[in-house]
């Protein structure tokens, strides 16, 4: 006689979905999620902290006052640079025609002067420069200013 077949004893379904998907993810505890995202908060906050205090730790600042044009091949730019007193300061002054093209460009030494005789010590000095252009040019602006000393200057 012979018996019927019997049929194979299958796997745990634990063990045969883990074979076919792989074992289960392990799963970060509560506390410790709370923990890495207060540590991300934290460290956005410091970043955002020091990009935003970055550029206002500069010591030297500038202010376009004013342009004018005598005539074609002439400009002249009024500005203000604050820095330290004592501090030699270069600053790069440009010249723009209507479509914002530079016509003419120069860069100014401003040297150290002395601090007395003015009410914020010597930290602000007013400047007059005349640049030559190149054509008719409409519009007078500081493009930059820096220590003397920087970069090899």
């Amino acid at each position: 006689m012979t018996s019927p077949d019997q049929p194979a004893r299958s796997a745990p379904a634990d063990t045969s979905l883990a074979n076919r998907y792989g074992a289960k993810k392990r799963v970060l505890p509560p506390r410790t999620k709370r923990i890495i995202a207060g540590a991300a908060l934290a460290g956005g906050i410091g970043f955002l902290a020091w990009v935003s205090t970055s550029n206002s730790l500069s010591d030297i600042s500038f202010k376009d006052v004013g342009y004018s044009t005598p005539d074609a091949t002439l400009a002249e730019v009024d500005f203000q640079v604050t820095r330290e007193p004592g501090t030699a300061v270069k600053c790069a002054v440009k010249a723009l025609d209507s479509k914002y093209a530079v016509v003419g460009w120069k860069v100014v030494d401003i040297p150290p002067e002395a601090s007395e005789g003015t009410a914020d010590g010597g930290r602000t000095v007013s400047q007059r420069v005349a640049l030559r252009t190149e054509s008719l040019s409409v519009s007078g602006v500081v493009d930059n200013c820096w220590k003397a000393d920087e970069a090899g200057q």
